[in-house]
């Protein structure tokens, strides 16, 4: 199995965390719901695969290319 990170793509706030631990997601699934003027942008697993572990919370601010999750294939 390989190990990825998913990053964020924009600077905004985790507004909802989607996915849990050990969580199976399929390919464009959303892990978490960023808040960024206003608007919401899920934050999606690039590939089918497994959350690994989630390294951000709810109300945390991130800007572009922060890491918020570990997935593995």
């Amino acid at each position: 199995m390989a190990r990825q990170t998913v990053k964020t793509e924009i600077t905004g706030k985790v507004w909802k965390i989607t996915a849990e631990k050990g969580q199976r997601l399929a390919e464009d699934e959303p892990i978490v719901i960023l808040e960024s003027m206003k608007m919401e942008i899920p934050v999606a697993a690039p590939i089918a695969c497994t959350v690994v572990d989630i390294v951000v919370a709810e109300g945390d601010a991130v800007t572009e290319g922060d890491v918020i999750a570990h997935i593995e294939t």
